[in-house]
C-alpha cells in the first residue's frame, strides 16, 4: 500500500456537506421562495459569491477567514442551513466546539442534514463527556467471528496465540497445524509461515518487537524463533534444559524498553529473561524472601519498567522489577483462577479466564469484566488489545478469531469525514477521506475494497486507493520557544535541544520555528539540517509578558497544510499563568489541534515534572511531555510521531458529471465498511472555471 504525499496545489472545492443538494448552477445554490420572491436575486447572488470564497477559504486551512465569509454570507440569507453548516464546520476545525454545536443543532432543526448531521452532533456531544473512559463504557461484543474452517476446507488448527500489528493487520499462531497466519483488518488471510526448515514445533505465543520483528515461543522444542516483519525466518535462541538459557514448554512472551526478552518458562516454574540478541541473561520467579515462588507462570506484561507476572494455578499476578526482583503481589492468590495470556493496555492489564476477559487496574488493583463468550463452552487463550479500538480473542476451545467491539462502537458505526476535494484536474478526482471511530480513535489498515465511492449515489468511475497516512515515515513539526526572561540564561539547553530534535528528523520534513514573546513571532520554516548546523535563529527578544496560547495557535496554524504526521513541540521553561490563555482556553487550544490532527509534545528545560497545563495538552491531543536530559533524550519525540496511526486515505476517481463551466456544485459521497461497522459522509466540490 502506498504512502499519503502532500499535494501542493490550489483547488477549488466544497467541503462536507452533510445532505447533498441536485447538480444545480452554484448562482442558484440558495433557492427563492416562489410566493415572496424573497430572498432578492441580488441577496442570492452576493451570498452564493460569500459562499464560496468561504469554501475556499476553508480549504486553504485559513479557516477564521472562512468563519467571517460564511457569517456574511448569513446575513443575506440569515437561517440558510447550507451555509450554517459550513459556519459550524469552520468552528469546528478552528477548535471552537461549542459554536460549532450551536450551527449544526440550528441547520439540523430546520430539517437539513438528516441522521447524517445528527449522527456529527451525537458525536461531538460524546466526544466532550468523560462516557469513553468510563467503566461502564468498556463493555466489549461480538462483532465477528473468523473461523478456522472455511467449509470443507481447514485454514489453520487450534489457534492459541495472537499478535495485534501497529497497521491494523494481526498475526496467529496455529499450534496444530505448526505455522503462523497474517490476517488483514477484513480478516483476509494475507501470508503464512511455517518457521525455520525443519518447521515450527507448536508455535504457542507470538508478540510484535519494537522494531517491528516478530517472535515466537516454541512449546515442544524448548526454543524461541525471532522472524522479520513479514514472517521470514531469522534465528531462534534458547535451548531444552534447566540451566541459564535453558526452557521446558516456553509460553508467553514479552519485551522491556530496552530489548530484553522475557519468557513464561512454564516447566520450570519461572521467568527466563533474554538479551535484544537472544544471549541468556538470568532467570527469577523461584521462591525466595516475600515471594512464595510460581507454580505456573502463564502470562507477563511489561509496564513503565514493572515486570506482571500471572500464576494460573494460584490465581494471582505477582509485581517484579526488571531485574527479577519481586515488589508485591498485584493481585492476591485466588482472585482470578486460570488466568493466563496478559497484555498491556493504556497503563493496565488486559488478562483471559476461562471464557471471559477482565481489565485489571495496576493503581488499584481492581477487576472488571471486558468481555464474555457467554455460556456455551469456549477457552480464550489469548486477548489481545489492536489498534483501531477492538480486542482479539482466540477461543482456542472451538478453534475460533473473535473480534469484540464496544457496544457504542458497533451501534453507532464509523465516523467518516471527506476532509478534501482536489479537482484542479477534472475529470480526475483526489480525495482525502479520514475514518475514526466514534471516540476519535484513528482507523488504520484499510484496504480498497474498505471504500465505496459515489457520485449522484451511482458508483464512481475508476475509483482507487492511492495511499494511506500511517504508512508515511515523514513528518513536520513546529518547536515553540519560550521567550520569558528565564530564556535568556537557558540558551544553551534551547540550542541543545532544537539540534537534537533536529537531527532526530534524519533529514525529512521540514521544520517550523516559532518564539513566544510578547508578540509571538514566526521566526522561519527550515529544512532539519539547517538547524542541526546552526540552531540560534531566534531574534525574537524575551519578554515577561510572553504569550503561549497565541504562539501555539500560530505553530498550529502553519502545520494545517503539513505532511499527516504532525506535531507543536513546546521548549518550556516556566509554568505557564492565566495571562498566558487570554485569548485561547486551554479546550479550545486542545480542540483545535486534535480537529486538524495535530500532537502536542511540551520539552521542560529546567525540571523534570511536567506542567500540568501542557500535560493536558499533550493527553489530549495524543502527544507526550519529555525532559531534556531524560535518558533517552528527544529523539522519542520524533519516534513516537511517525508511529501514531493516522486513518487519512488518499482516493481518486474520475468524474462523469456535468461542470457548467466550473459552475456547478458536483456531488460526491464515500461509505466505509469495516466488519459489521460502517459509517458515511457526502460532500461536493467545483471543477475549474473555465
Amino acid at each position: 500500500m502506498k504512502k499519503l504525499k502532500k499535494i501542493n496545489t490550489v483547488l477549488f472545492f466544497v467541503l462536507g456537506v452533510a445532505v447533498l443538494r441536485p447538480h444545480i448552477n452554484y448562482n442558484l445554490l440558495f433557492a427563492q421562495d416562489a410566493v415572496t420572491a424573497q430572498p432578492s436575486s441580488s441577496d442570492r447572488k452576493i451570498a452564493s459569491d460569500e459562499f464560496r470564497r468561504g469554501v475556499q477559504a476553508y480549504y486553504r486551512g485559513t479557516f477564521n477567514e472562512a468563519v467571517i465569509l460564511f457569517e456574511k454570507a448569513l446575513s443575506y440569507l440569515p437561517g440558510e442551513p447550507l451555509i450554517l453548516d459550513w459556519l459550524g464546520k469552520s468552528y469546528y476545525r478552528t477548535g471552537i466546539e461549542g459554536a460549532a454545536a450551536v450551527q449544526w443543532e440550528a441547520a439540523s432543526a430546520s430539517g437539513y442534514g438528516g441522521m447524517l448531521l445528527k449522527n456529527k452532533i451525537e458525536i461531538l456531544k460524546e466526544r466532550k463527556t468523560l462516557m469513553s473512559d468510563s467503566i461502564d463504557n468498556l463493555k466489549y461484543v461480538e462483532a465477528v467471528e473468523f473461523s478456522s474452517k472455511n467449509g470443507d476446507v481447514e485454514l489453520f488448527r487450534q489457534p492459541l496465540s495472537i499478535a495485534a500489528i501497529s497497521d491494523g493487520s494481526f498475526w496467529i499462531t496455529a499450534y496444530g497445524s505448526n505455522e503462523l497466519l497474517h490476517f488483514n483488518v477484513n480478516g483476509i488471510i494475507l501470508d503464512r509461515t511455517k518457521g525455520p526448515i525443519q518447521g515450527f514445533d507448536r508455535p504457542f505465543d507470538v508478540i510484535e518487537l519494537k522494531n517491528g520483528n516478530l517472535l515466537v515461543s516454541e512449546f515442544a522444542s524448548n526454543r524461541i524463533s525471532l522472524l522479520d516483519k513479514n514472517g521470514k525466518f531469522l534465528k531462534y535462541f534458547g535451548q531444552t534444559g534447566r540451566g541459564l538459557g535453558g526452557l521446558i514448554g516456553p509460553q508467553f512472551l514479552a519485551e522491556d524498553e530496552y530489548g530484553n526478552i522475557y519468557v513464561c518458562d512454564f516447566g520450570n516454574a519461572r521467568i527466563a529473561v533474554f538479551a535484544p540478541d537472544g544471549e541468556p541473561l538470568f532467570n527469577f520467579g523461584e521462591k525466595g524472601g516475600l515471594f512464595s515462588g510460581f507454580i505456573a507462570p502463564a502470562g507477563i506484561a511489561i509496564i513503565d519498567g514493572l515486570v506482571y507476572v500471572a500464576d494460573a494455578l494460584k490465581g494471582a499476578v505477582y509485581i517484579f522489577d526488571t531485574a527479577g526482583n519481586y515488589i508485591q503481589d498485584l493481585l492476591p492468590e485466588n482472585s482470578l483462577k486460570k488466568i493466563e495470556a496478559l497484555r498491556a493496555w493504556n497503563g493496565n492489564l488486559v488478562a483471559a479466564a476461562n471464557n471471559k476477559v477482565y481489565l485489571i487496574d495496576t493503581g488499584f488493583s481492581t477487576i472488571t469484566e471486558l468481555a464474555s463468550l457467554g455460556n456455551f463452552p469456549s477457552k480464550i487463550t489469548a486477548a489481545v488489545p489492536d489498534i483501531n479500538g477492538n480486542l482479539l480473542l482466540i477461543d482456542h476451545k472451538n478453534q475460533n478469531i473473535e473480534i469484540t467491539s464496544r457496544i457504542n462502537e458497533l451501534a453507532g458505526g464509523l465516523f467518516v469525514q471527506i476532509k478534501r476535494i482536489f479537482s484542479d484536474t477534472f475529470p480526475k478526482i483526489i480525495m482525502e477521506v479520514s475514518v475514526q471511530n466514534r471516540d476519535g480513535k484513528q482507523i488504520v489498515g484499510l484496504t480498497e475494497e474498505n471504500f465505496i465511492v459515489t457520485e449522484k449515489n451511482r458508483i464512481a468511475s475508476n475509483y482507487t486507493l492511492d495511499g494511506s497516512a500511517y504508512l508515511n515515515d515523514t513528518c513536520d513539526i513546529a518547536i515553540i520557544v519560550e521567550r520569558s526572561p528565564s530564556s535568556i540564561k537557558e540558551k544553551q539547553a534551547i540550542e541543545s535541544a532544537i539540534k537534537e530534535i533536529s537531527e532526530a528528523m534524519q533529514g525529512k520534513g521540514k521544520i517550523t520555528l516559532v518564539s513566544a514573546g510578547a508578540l509571538p513571532i514566526l521566526e522561519g520554516k527550515f529544512f532539519p539540517k539547517d538547524l542541526e548546523t546552526i540552531p540560534n535563529r531566534l531574534k525574537t527578544v524575551q519578554s515577561p509578558d510572553w504569550k503561549f496560547d497565541s504562539a501555539l495557535r500560530l505553530a498550529a496554524g502553519e502545520l494545517i497544510n503539513a505532511e499527516q504526521k504532525r506535531a507543536v513541540i513546546f521548549l518550556s521553561l516556566t509554568e505557564p499563568n492565566a495571562d498566558n490563555f487570554k485569548q485561547y482556553s486551554l479546550n479550545d487550544l486542545a480542540s483545535y489541534m486534535t480537529n486538524n490532527n495535530i500532537r502536542f509534545y511540551a520539552v521542560n528545560l529546567k525540571k523534570e515534572s511536567s506542567i500540568p497545563e501542557t500535560a493536558y495538552l499533550a493527553k489530549k491531543t495524543g502527544g507526550k511531555t519529555f525532559y531534556v536530559y531524560g535518558e533517552k533524550g528527544l529523539k522519542p519525540i520524533i519516534t513516537d510521531l511517525l508511529e501514531q496511526p493516522i486513518g487519512t486515505y488518499r482516493l481518486s476517481y474520475n468524474s462523469t458529471l456535468q461542470t457548467d463551466f466550473g459552475r456547478a456544485f458536483l456531488p460526491v459521497e464515500v461509505e466505509v465498511r469495516l466488519l459489521n461497522r460502517s459509517g458515511r459522509d457526502e460532500t461536493g466540490y467545483f471543477a475549474p472555471l473555465e
